[in-house]
């Protein structure tokens, strides 16, 4: 026997569902321990011991597995469920704590004694009380669920201490921190934690209502929105029409922008499909974007038309110098313009203007040419003239078809192509449009946007031009096209078919003069802040910088050297407080330093195997270089210098053509068996191909194997055959105005080429001597110092 405090009973283990002393509630016992506890309990006096396990999660507890503070409770009332778990009504006596365990099977049974609390009742007790009653009142106002006897309970307990187990049962917490409220033994302690517990379950109810509250004004609102616009669609229809604002104002403007029948049937159509679409519907807001593209593409919008070609004649030569040739093409094509607009308003009167319309086919213009030779601002100028709007798109590195032909509808955030994004740009539907480094476009797995360009450059197809976005035609034909490229190389040959090539060579020394004079000079000064007043260019230290420190086709490097010399000045006149300065060719050298090129870059004597050949790049023309030397060996013939396959069959041809004729040039039989012939051509770095050095080469490998000087200011070029005849080649005026900068007096070129020569600017035909050849035995006497002993002229 224990001692008075203490007695033995049976002990079941409790999930959840703990019950406090003085409290009632239902509980499942569905554990074959826990039923065989409730059996045994049953049979004696209906008392157990009810005792938290550690973990819900333990199926079979051991006692290791059991809190050791429990309450006892007697059984009211028990109900046998279906699949034979008792629901227990249990009522809490007293809090206990297991002294020990005397069994363990087939149910827990053990000695308990009774936990005595500390009760201070004083103001601050009750105040609690209070406090946590009118919480408890709250909470059950914002939403708690509350069982009716648990309230009444509460509110007509007696004893602060039976008022906090109470509270405790009717507490949103855990198992364990309720575990935690029935182990603590000082009531005013067990009362803060519940006076903590009250207020944040009641903050967070109050947050809940909030959260309820908005969600529940914005579904109402959206709700009476959809239920107004509605009820007005009735209203309306039954009045006999009307329809929403928005839609409305489509309407309006689908009227205004005077799209053609085809389009406007669709837009309507897709008007007609946002009308019976929910706002809340995310198809709606794609729908509106493609109507909005629709409406503001410029379907009627057109510039003026009236084109003064003595006006535009002289915008041209206000921009540009030179380009005389290109200048006149462009005006040809402006006459036409204005021709076709005063047939135009003839065949208006007589109704025949849809007919006109589709006999004129206009031109895609391509101006090709190298870098910096003004292709693109020639562009903007020809827009001035015009009085067009300019829309400039650049093709480099262009990939994707989309970007030309726009995407498709089905994909989310497709827009139309950029040609249709330049058209609405513009705001009309004759803008000037420059298809900027057409050469430059590449293709991929994404598809070969070249190809995508083929309909909108093509004159025959481009009235019924297809963007993938739009899905209905779009009129191309009244745009004026420019398309530029540095070369036609890349440029596919279905694309060049469709376009009139325009050719801008370099502009000669000449040119350049009055480039740098007439606007480079005026910009920097302007964009540096100067004053003509403050700066003065002489026109020697001008041709200072175009000889001495640039060497280019166009003019991009000559003003980024001029630049460089407003900036010294520019500061300058900041440092030093100058006001004046007049820029000499002293200036230049302290300005942009040491020349970057000779003057004269032909060689400095006669020399043995070395010819001097005229070149073509994209930078404009260049001379080159052919170096032969002769060494003994087997008959092998090297060649180096980063040669392409063409050159390098040029030094087949050529040295075929000298071994079948090696009689005729006082060479041995066999001379070819006995020597290694080594061919370069200098600056290995640079790739170098084509034809055109064929004659450069022969004369070259005749130098050096009879030892005959060549002429160093004789520079020829042409391809050779191998009967050694010279057939015509191209880039004719850039290697003449190379050959005149380089400071060659004789230029030998084939015959055919000689009618080349009417684009060249008469000063610089003047410092040249031509030579024209027909086959190789016409070049030598000119270009060697004499002839081979057995080598007689004309022959």
């Amino acid at each position: 026997m224990g001692s008075p405090n203490q007695t033995t009973l049976p002990i079941i283990a409790v999930r959840d569902g703990i019950v406090f002393p003085k409290t009632e509630n239902v509980l499942i016992f569905g554990r074959l321990k826990s039923i065989t506890t409730i059996n045994e309990a049953l049979k004696k006096d209906k008392r157990i011991v009810l005792v938290m396990q550690r973990s819900s999660s333990v199926e079979d507890p051991k006692k290791e597995d059991l809190y050791d503070i429990g309450v006892i409770a007697t059984i009211e009332k028990t109900v046998v469920g279906e699949k034979g778990e008792i629901n227990a009504l249990v009522k809490g006596v007293e809090k206990v704590r297991i002294t020990e365990y005397t069994k363990e099977t087939p149910y827990f049974e053990g000695t308990v004694e009774k936990v005595e609390e500390i009760l201070d009742d004083d103001n601050e007790l009750q105040a609690m009380v209070k406090h946590i009653s009118l919480q408890v009142k709250k909470a059950i106002n914002l939403g708690k669920a509350v069982d009716f006897v648990f309230l009444m309970n509460i509110l007509n307990v007696g004893t602060p201490q039976d008022f906090s187990y109470h509270i405790a049962m009717v507490l949103d917490i855990k198992e364990k921190e309720k575990q935690l409220l029935l182990e603590e033994n000082n009531l005013k302690m067990r009362l803060i934690n519940e006076v903590d517990y009250i207020n944040k379950e009641v903050k967070i109810l109050e947050i809940e209502q909030n959260i309820s509250a908005k969600t529940q004004r914005k579904f109402e609102k959206g709700m009476k929105e959809t239920f107004l616009k509605e009820k007005m669609k009735t209203i309306e229809e039954e009045l006999g029409g009307g329809e929403d604002k928005d839609l409305k104002e489509y309407r309006d403007k689908i009227i205004a922008s005077k799209m053609p029948k085809q389009v406007e049937e669709k837009a309507l159509k897709e008007l007609k499909r946002l009308s019976q679409m929910s706002q809340f519907n995310p198809e709606a807001s794609y729908v509106k974007t493609y109507l909005d593209w629709l409406v503001d593409l410029p379907w009627s919008t057109t510039s003026t038309s009236n084109v003064d070609i003595k006006q535009a004649e002289k915008i041209l030569n206000e921009d540009h110098f030179g380009l005389k040739k290109i200048k006149e093409r462009i005006l040809e094509y402006l006459a036409v313009i204005e021709l076709r607009r005063q047939k135009a308003e003839v065949a208006q009167k007589d109704g025949n203007a849809e007919k006109k319309k589709k006999e004129y086919q206009p031109t895609i213009i391509c101006f090709v040419g190298p870098p910096g030779v003004g292709k693109t601002s020639l562009g903007r100028s020809i827009a001035r003239a015009l009085d067009r709007k300019f829309v400039k798109m650049s093709l480099g590195g262009i990939r994707d078809e989309a970007e030309i032909r726009g995407h498709r509808r089905t994909y989310v955030g497709a827009l139309p192509g950029r040609i249709i994004q330049g058209i609405k740009q513009a705001g009309t539907k004759n803008p000037l449009f420059m298809l900027d480094e057409i050469d430059k476009i590449g293709r991929d797995y994404r598809g070969d946007a070249s190809a995508a360009l083929l309909e909108a450059l093509d004159p025959e197809q481009n009235h019924a031009f297809s963007d993938h976005y739009l899905e209905v035609p779009f009129d191309l034909s009244d745009v004026f096209f420019i398309t530029t490229a540095n070369m036609l190389d890349t440029i596919p040959e279905a694309l060049l078919d469709r376009l009139e090539i325009i050719n801008f060579p370099g502009y000669t020394e000449d040119e350049k003069f009055h480039i740098v004079k007439d606007y480079l000079v005026k910009k920097q000064i302007d964009a540096h802040s100067l004053s003509t007043a403050e700066v003065q260019v002489h026109d020697a230290a001008m041709k200072t910088i175009i000889r001495r420190y640039t060497r280019e086709a166009g003019v991009r490097e000559l003003e980024r050297q001029v630049a460089g010399v407003f900036r010294k000045i520019a500061r300058e006149i900041v440092e030093k407080k100058i006001t004046k300065k007049a820029v000499t060719t002293t200036d230049v050298s302290k300005y942009l330093g040491p020349y970057k090129y000779s003057n004269q870059i032909i060689e400095g004597k006669n020399t043995i195997g070395i010819s001097t050949g005229l070149a073509w790049t994209q930078a404009g023309g260049d001379i080159l270089f052919i170096e032969v030397a002769i060494m003994p060996g087997k008959g092998v013939l090297t060649l180096t210098g980063h040669l392409g396959d063409v050159m390098k069959e040029s030094c087949q041809a050529a040295l075929s053509y000298i071994r079948s004729r090696w009689e005729k040039f006082g060479l041995k039989k066999d001379f070819f068996h006995n020597f290694d012939i080594h061919v370069h051509v200098p600056e290995g770095a640079v790739p170098k191909d084509g034809p055109s050095a064929g004659l450069a080469i022969a004369t070259a490998m005749l130098s050096a194997l009879t030892k005959t000087p060549f002429r160093r200011d004789v520079a020829m070029t042409g391809e050779i055959t191998l009967r050694g005849r010279a057939l015509e080649i191209g880039g004719v005026k850039e290697k003449v105005i190379a050959a005149h900068r380089a400071g060659i007096k004789t230029i030998i070129l084939p015959k055919d080429n000689k009618k080349d020569l009417e684009d060249i600017p008469d000063y610089i035909l003047k410092g040249l001597k031509f030579v024209y050849v027909e086959n190789l035995d016409d070049v030598l006497p000119v270009a060697l110092t004499h002839l081979p002993r057995t080598v007689k002229s004309g022959s």
